[in-house]
């Protein structure tokens, strides 16, 4: 019989973002599976592998290793095969053939990728904005964005505002409500940086009850009825055609998915 859930230990001699990104990249196709991530950062010695494969073959879960130091890595794949335990080196095979190929050895230092450069900081400053200027807190955040999301309650504005935050965009968002006017400013910026969120009744529907289930409401609450729905998807739709905004359907779309058109649109 399949199992239900699996666990995988990300193992990295830095951070560990790169496996676990892979990992749940990796898991996504396997939805609704529990596919549970525990990371191992920093690890920089032999015992600290050892506890790592203990645990690991006590669960009988899967190792994903981003070890870039070779005495570690060399390590790693010797005690995981005399273990029996099922190790993936995720970096390993790319660096050799890269090496190979360019006829140079790699610098084998770990977190290379997480360099304090000038693009790290305007990462760095492009979250702090989505932060700010999230669920317009400050309605100023929006002459200064360079992307302005609009869209009803639960259309992932504010996830989509960081994920493009990662991508150095400084994101604001906007929540459209019926009993509201919409801020002046969104009608004075450039419809071109303004992306209007939409979704299906349906899928909204069924995402406004998990969230009234999440917080231990009823889902008949007036948020989640089809009405109510319908009614701010509308007043939603005569502000995006007022504004002459892109409007883009987050209706079953990754986060990611919909950032990816987001960027197209923006040439980026």
């Amino acid at each position: 019989m399949p199992n239900a859930s699996v666990s995988v230990y990300v193992v990295s001699d830095s951070a560990g973002d790169t496996g676990e990104h892979a990992v749940r990249a990796a898991a996504a196709q396997f939805h609704p599976v529990s596919i549970h991530i525990r990371r191992a950062s920093f690890i920089q010695s032999r015992e600290g592998i050892d506890a790592v494969l203990t645990a690991a073959e006590a669960e009988e879960s899967i190792v994903l290793f981003t070890l870039v130091i070779p005495y570690l890595r060399d390590y790693m794949i010797e005690q995981a095969r005399t273990r029996k335990v099922s190790a993936i080196d995720l970096l390993g095979p790319l660096i050799d053939r890269l090496e190979r190929s360019l006829g140079r050895e790699s610098r084998h230092e770990p977190g290379l990728n997480h360099v304090l450069d000038a693009d790290y900081f305007r990462k760095v400053e492009a979250v702090e904005f989505a932060v700010r200027y999230d669920d317009a807190r400050d309605v100023t955040g929006i002459n200064k964005a360079d992307i302005v999301l609009i869209g009803v309650s639960r259309t992932s504005k504010t996830p989509l505002s960081m994920v493009l935050a990662h991508k150095t965009f400084k994101v604001a968002n906007v929540p459209l409500i019926p009993e509201l006017v919409p801020p002046k400013e969104l009608f004075a910026v450039s419809p071109r940086k303004v992306i209007g969120l939409t979704i299906s009744t349906e899928s909204l529907n069924a995402i406004r009850k998990e969230r009234l289930k999440a917080l231990g409401l009823p889902n008949s609450a007036s948020y989640a009825t089809t009405e109510r729905i319908e009614k701010e998807l509308e007043h939603a739709r005569q502000v995006m055609d007022k504004i002459g905004c892109i409007v883009i359907d987050v209706s079953y779309k990754a986060v990611e998915e919909t950032a990816s058109l987001i960027l197209e649109h923006f040439g980026k």
